[in-house]
């Protein structure tokens, strides 16, 4: 009997390879989805041309109430989240010889990541494309209206530019204001006009060690909006634990924060809500989260909660899933893929 060709035996054994490097990389995938799927896919960059089909980025981006926490660290800032279809970003923000750097902390600084860089032009380049007509079948641009915002399946939706101050002096503020002039000139910002909130394809919203008591002297600053302290509004501090819905009726004019000066209301889970004892939200938890959610609507406030479980994945859903169930606005998340899903109740299992 003749010997079996050399050949064959190393096709066979190659096929044997690339079907087991088949079925690792679908169980990655399977296991493990959260970027995978986002640094394997074709992606249009800052400066790349883009064809005609592509003249919007977010053809196939449907806004959904996610932020993207310390959007900055991603490794396509800004064009990650909006892709995902998250209506809100967060960047630090430093002052350092007359420019907002932007990072975590001193030392991921440096002069290139900037403010104006990572946000501030991309944003300006997305909206001038998205409102330059090119048919007679667009809308006309009137007073700041019909401007198209960064999602084409809903142009009307403003996207939120988190900035969270790392440095608090009035001259970090002073920057911020100059460096937004050229979005403020062309419309794009959402303002106070002294009697009602003019929503705008872009919202600046100031958190961390902002100025807030500057922002809200000074009336001639209409287009940045605070991230008000969740657990400290008017009403929830005079309330008892499972009482707070009962106590919106006594909310007052005396309010500090509302909607002409703020657009979210933000807390620490861990700190307002706690730990959660077997995995799951006692009555007295549920009830605090829908008295400060009672709280901050009446105001006109969207809330939002950081410093969520991130895991095991399950815990994460879970807590994820029953924040939006209680009219949470916004959901606070580092996965941008599945933080985009909303309905977190068919997570692939508990731990990965």
């Amino acid at each position: 009997m003749a010997a079996a060709s050399p050949w064959l035996a190393f096709s066979g054994s190659g096929m044997g390879f690339f079907q087991m490097l088949s079925i690792l990389l679908r169980g990655l995938i399977y296991l493990f989805p959260d970027d995978l799927d986002a640094r394997l896919d074709a992606w249009v960059f800052p400066g790349r041309e883009a064809s005609p089909s592509s003249y919007w980025v977010t053809h196939h981006a449907n806004p959904v109430g996610c932020h993207s926490h310390n959007d900055y660290t991603r490794p396509v800032p800004l064009y990650s989240a909006i892709k995902a279809g998250c209506v809100s970003v967060e960047a630090d923000i430093w002052l350092s010889e007359g420019d907002l750097l932007v990072g975590h902390n001193r030392f991921t600084l440096h002069p290139a990541v900037t403010l104006r860089s990572l946000y501030l032009d991309p944003l300006l380049d997305i909206l001038e494309k998205h409102n330059t007509r090119s048919s007679s079948l667009q809308p006309v641009q009137s007073d700041g209206r019909n401007l198209a915002g960064v999602f084409a399946n809903n142009p009307s939706q403003t996207l939120v530019l988190l900035i969270d101050f790392k440095t608090g002096e009035h001259s970090t503020l002073r920057c911020l204001l100059e460096q937004l002039a050229p979005l403020r000139e062309r419309g794009y910002l959402t303002r106070f006009n002294g009697v009602d909130v003019l929503h705008r394809p872009v919202t600046v919203v100031a958190s961390g060690v902002a100025p807030f008591q500057d922002i809200i002297a000074n009336s001639t600053i209409t287009d940045i909006f605070l991230d008000a302290p969740l657990d400290k509004l008017e009403g929830v501090q005079s309330c008892s634990r499972g009482e707070e819905k009962e106590c919106v009726r006594n909310l007052t004019s005396s309010i500090l924060y509302n909607y002409t000066n703020s657009y979210y209301a933000s807390t620490d889970f861990r700190e307002t809500v706690g730990k959660l004892s077997r995995n799951s939200f006692s009555q007295e938890q549920l009830a605090y989260v829908r008295g400060q959610v009672a709280v901050a609507h009446e105001v006109g406030l969207k809330v939002r909660y950081w410093g969520t479980p991130t895991w095991p994945r399950g815990l994460r859903n879970h807590v994820w899933h029953v924040l939006a169930r209680e009219q949470v606005d916004l959901i606070n998340v580092d996965d941008l893929t599945e933080g985009a899903m909303q309905d977190w109740r068919k997570h692939r299992s508990w731990f990965l």
